[in-house]
């Protein structure tokens, strides 16, 4: 099954979406979810994205996967890029040890459960 059919990638996806939704055009703010969904919903919207590509243009199509070092490597990119060189360049990012956290749940979730070779 292609990514982009994976009920698992659709979940985060329209997750996010109704999060923004919800703060950007209906103005709801829940501190908890304002704060921590998106960082959540993060990795497996981006490493679902990015293996659906692959899986695009690779020879080997629906048989690539990602390594866990691969996606051990894509939670640190992100980890480092929004919690360590962004807040030192503007004062709009605050470092946040929690993001990193909800990052590495949402790797371990996209491993498990996008992650998946078609059969």
């Amino acid at each position: 099954m292609p990514v982009y059919k994976n009920p698992y990638f659709l979940l985060p996806v329209l997750l996010f979406w109704v999060n923004q939704y919800l703060e950007r055009i209906e103005r709801v703010y829940l501190p908890f979810i304002h704060g921590y969904w998106d960082d959540l919903l993060a990795m497996p919207v981006i490493l679902g994205l990015t293996l659906q590509f692959y899986q695009w243009i690779h020879p080997l199509k629906a048989q690539l996967v990602f390594t866990i070092v691969q996606v051990l490597a894509g939670w640190l990119y992100v980890s480092l890029i929004f919690e360590y060189l962004l807040p030192r360049w503007s004062d709009r990012y605050i470092a946040d040890l929690w993001d990193v956290c909800c990052y590495l749940v949402g790797s371990v979730y996209f491993y498990f459960l996008i992650n998946r070779k078609e059969n």
